[in-house]
C-alpha cells in the first residue's frame, strides 16, 4: 500500500493489482519488426552543469536498458530523439553512444537489429544557409553509422524549416543521401507536437502536400529505402501512407496513442514499429507480437490493449517530454540503478504524472519488480513532501 497524489489534487491510497508480466524473449520468430526507441541516463556523480553542454553519460545503465530489451527479442533504435538528441545529447556523444551499442549488439546472444539516427545536430540550425550544408552534414553522421554497423534512420532535421526548404529542396537532399547510403534507410516522420521546429516538413504544413512529396521520394529511390517512421498521432495519416507506400517499403508506426490497432493492421496492410513507447512497455509488447505471431489476436489485444492508457499519459502535451516517463518506468523497473536525466530532464513532468504512470503501469502489468517499483515510488514522493 501507497499513498498517491491524483490528478485533481487529492491523495489517495493505492494497492498494487499484481500479476505482473515476467520479461522474457519470445518463444516463435516474431511477424512484425519491433524497434523500441531508447533514451540515454546520465552519470550522477560525474554530472556537471547539467543544463549547460553535452550530458555525462552512466554508459554502464544506459547499455543495461538496451540489454534488458533485447533479451525480449525487440530491436532497437538509437540515438533518436529519445535519447534527446538536440535536447542535451550531442553528436560527438551521440556517436559514441552508437559505437558503445553497436559493439554490444554484436556480441548479444540474440543478434538484435540496430538502427541509428542520423541528423544535422553536428552545427546549430542558424549555422545551416544552403542544401550543400545539410547535405554535408547528414553524409558525416550517415558514414559514422555504416562504419559502425548500424542501418540509418534520416531523421527529421530542424536545418530544412531554418532555411525556408521547399519540396523541391527536400527532393534534393534526400536524393543526395540516398545515392550514397550503402543499404536501404528509414527515413523519418516527426511531427512537430514531438518537436515545433519540425513545423511545416517535406516543405509544407498541409499533411496531404507534405506526403505527396515523401511518396515522390520514395518512389524515385525505391531500392535505396527500407521504410519510413511516421510520428504525427493521427491514425488516418498512417493508414492513409501505409496504404500508397511501393511493394516492399515498410511503414514504421511512431504513433504512440494507436499503435495496438496500427500494428495488427486492417487484414491487407499492417504497420512495422518504431516507437519510445515500446521502450516503456517492453514485456507487454513483447509478448503481444508473439501472439499475433501465432494469430493469437484475444492474447495481442489483452496485452496491449491496457498499455494504451499508460502510453497517452507519457505522450501527453507538451509530448515532448516524454521521454522522462520512459526513463521513469526503466528505473521502477530495475532496468537502470538512477533516475538522472541529461539536462536534468526527470524534471520536465510533475509528481501527479508519475504517479498516474505508476498506476496505469501496474493495471497494464508492467511492474515486473513489484516491491522494487514500490521501494522507488515512495522515495520519489518523499522528495516531493508525500510520504
Amino acid at each position: 500500500m501507497l499513498t498517491l497524489p491524483t490528478l485533481d489534487n487529492r491523495l489517495e491510497e493505492y494497492r498494487l493489482a499484481g500479476d505482473a508480466l515476467i520479461p522474457r524473449a519470445p518463444r516463435v520468430p516474431l511477424t512484425r519488426t519491433a524497434f523500441a526507441a531508447a533514451h540515454v541516463v546520465s552519470s550522477p556523480l560525474k554530472e556537471r552543469d547539467p543544463w549547460l553542454g553535452p550530458p555525462a553519460v552512466d554508459w554502464d545503465n544506459s547499455l543495461r536498458f538496451r540489454h534488458w530489451l533485447w533479451d525480449q527479442g525487440l530491436g532497437l533504435a538509437e540515438a533518436m530523439d529519445t535519447a534527446q538528441r538536440g535536447m542535451g545529447v550531442d553528436w560527438p556523444t551521440a556517436k559514441e553512444l552508437i559505437e558503445r551499442t553497436m559493439r554490444d549488439a554484436r556480441a548479444h546472444p540474440l543478434k538484435p537489429r540496430v538502427a541509428c539516427g542520423a541528423g544535422t545536430d553536428q552545427n546549430p540550425r542558424n549555422a545551416y544557409k544552403t542544401t550543400d550544408d545539410i547535405i554535408s552534414a547528414y553524409s558525416e553522421q550517415m558514414e559514422a553509422i555504416e562504419a559502425a554497423g548500424g542501418q540509418v534512420i534520416l531523421m527529421a532535421s530542424q536545418a530544412f524549416p531554418a532555411i525556408g526548404a521547399n519540396a523541391e529542396d527536400y527532393a534534393v537532399v534526400y536524393g543526395r543521401l540516398l545515392e550514397q547510403v550503402s543499404a536501404p534507410v528509414i527515413l523519418h516522420w516527426l511531427g512537430d507536437m514531438f518537436d515545433p521546429k519540425l513545423k511545416g516538413y517535406w516543405g509544407s504544413a498541409d499533411v496531404g502536400t507534405a506526403m505527396e512529396t515523401v511518396l515522390s521520394i520514395i518512389g524515385t529511390h525505391r531500392d535505396k529505402v527500407d521504410g519510413i517512421k511516421i510520428s504525427l498521432l493521427e491514425k488516418s495519416y498512417e493508414e492513409n501512407l501505409r496504404r500508397r507506400l511501393p511493394e516492399g517499403v515498410h511503414l514504421y508506426t511512431g504513433d504512440d496513442f494507436n499503435y495496438a490497432e496500427l500494428i495488427e493492421g486492417d487484414g491487407k496492410r499492417y504497420s512495422h514499429a518504431l516507437l519510445g513507447a515500446f521502450a516503456a512497455i517492453a514485456p507487454a509488447a513483447s509478448q503481444a507480437l508473439e501472439a499475433l505471431a501465432q494469430d493469437d489476436r484475444e492474447t495481442y489485444h489483452a496485452l496491449l490493449g491496457p498499455t494504451v492508457p499508460l502510453s497517452r499519459e507519457i505522450f501527453k502535451a507538451p509530448t515532448q517530454f516524454y521521454k522522462a516517463g520512459i526513463a521513469f518506468l526503466a528505473w521502477l523497473n530495475d532496468a537502470q540503478s538512477h533516475f538522472i536525466m541529461p539536462g536534468g530532464f526527470q524534471s520536465s513532468r510533475e509528481i501527479t504524472h508519475y504517479a498516474e504512470v505508476f498506476r496505469l503501469a501496474d493495471r497494464a502489468r508492467l511492474l515486473s519488480k513489484p516491491d522494487k517499483a514500490v521501494e522507488r515510488m515512495k522515495l520519489l514522493l518523499k522528495l516531493h513532501g508525500i510520504d
